[in-house]
């Protein structure tokens, strides 16, 4: 493994850093703390900063040289809206806020890189920092390119990078095409008419409605789409009804719908809302369908996927370096890659045996209250942005 050396010895100071953050988490929007930290440590080092994209992002510029060639490489700052069961000496002091998906972590390796580019300038051109706000449902990468930010940074490619536990210390996978999928969020009311549960022949009722649409919403995904196309329709909320003996007014369904392209997408949305309509009619129901877009599917491109996975191996070694395994959980920097070529690599945080005393009972799993960042990716993460800025700006492609 080669990591740099330099980063290597600053590792603990951002490390304690890193545990700072942790222990005062801030959600979407609300990274203030997080950002005057970030902000802070950029101008101590002499790199340039403008804040406010996104209401808290921060932009590190690191220039050197007269090239206008330029990459971008982004880190996530919030936390989620969770309480944390660790107890050791960083676990959050804000009860019901945590970092159970490690945004600390990727501020941290983010800083580390940039503590090394505040001396040492391997490149001709510029690198942009970019500490991104929001990414846990807030839509911070959309929101900062709303506000100016490849305007006011103009770069030809953006990179980010996620830790994934399961796998060990020195593994990376990244590839082309789609890795995370689109998140949605649907609601639909059916509205009949309640009554005495003995006397159904005199009320209108929502519920058999609603237990068709459970089951017929899984038709779109195993007879309208392709079967080689992914997608997910996951009811997650029924609500309806207060007693045993009524039948209720209406009756509410909520969830999620996940794929991997728009196309895709398009077609569940569409089927789902046919379906409801005419499943309400056949009922004698009045239906009301809400469907909200939140992320688009991350989408790596081709030739930026290739060239991290070159970066990543001259460091770890081919053998280290993964197919990148498509989840259907969803990321906002696939806003960044709609608008820019780029690619989202993921970085293991190991399985869990870095946690000191104090840690909780549960695994060391992302979005779990058991979970900690492994500092041990800090050197290994920064040299990757460092290695990966390097030969971007030493590249010769357009």
């Amino acid at each position: 493994m080669q990591v740099i050396e330099s980063i290597v010895t600053q590792a603990a100071g951002i490390a304690a850093t890193r545990r700072d953050i942790h222990a005062h988490p801030e959600l979407c929007f609300e990274e203030l703390r997080t950002a005057e930290l970030i902000a802070q440590k950029l101008t101590d080092w002499g790199i340039p900063v403008h804040r406010g994209l996104g209401r808290t992002g921060v932009v590190g510029i690191v220039r050197q040289g007269t090239s206008g060639r330029a990459i971008g490489l982004r880190a996530d700052m919030d936390a989620l809206p969770m309480q944390e069961f660790n107890s050791f000496a960083h676990a959050s002091v804000h009860a019901g806020k945590m970092h159970a998906c490690g945004h600390d972590g990727h501020v941290a390796m983010l800083l580390a890189a940039a503590q090394h580019f505040a001396t040492e300038r391997h490149f001709d051109g510029t690198v942009y920092l970019i500490f991104q706000p929001a990414e846990e449902g807030g839509g911070g990468a959309r929101e900062m390119i709303k506000d100016g930010l490849f305007e006011q940074f103009p770069m030809q490619a953006v990179f980010g990078m996620h830790n994934w536990p399961g796998a060990p210390v020195g593994r990376f996978a990244v590839s082309a095409g789609p890795v995370m999928a689109s998140s949605n969020e649907f609601k639909i009311t059916l509205r009949g008419k309640g009554g005495h549960a003995a006397m159904p022949h005199k009320a209108l009722d929502p519920i058999p409605a609603a237990c068709q649409l459970v089951q017929a919403f899984q038709t779109i995904v195993s007879r309208n789409k392709k079967p080689v196309d992914a997608g997910v329709i996951s009811v997650t909320m029924v609500h309806a009804g207060e007693a045993t003996n009524v039948i209720p007014d209406s009756c509410e369904l909520q969830g999620t719908v996940r794929t991997f392209t728009l196309e895709v997408l398009d077609l569940i949305e569409r089927r789902m809302e046919e379906i409801t309509q005419h499943t309400a009619l056949a009922f004698e129901l009045e239906c009301e369908f809400e469907f909200v877009r939140n992320y688009p599917p991350t989408v790596n491109s081709t030739h930026e996927a290739e060239f991290a996975r070159q970066v990543m191996a001259g460091i770890v070694g081919a053998g280290q370096v993964d197919e990148q395994e498509p989840t259907m959980g969803a990321e906002d920097f696939s806003y960044m890659l709609q608008a820019l070529p780029g690619a989202y690599c993921f970085i293991a945080n190991g399985e869990g045996a870095h946690r000191s005393m104090g840690h909780g009972a549960g695994p060391c799993m992302l979005h779990n209250a058991s979970y900690d960042f492994n500092d041990e990716l800090i050197p290994l993460g920064a040299t990757y942005w460092v290695r990966l800025a390097e030969a971007w700006l030493g590249s010769e492609e357009d």
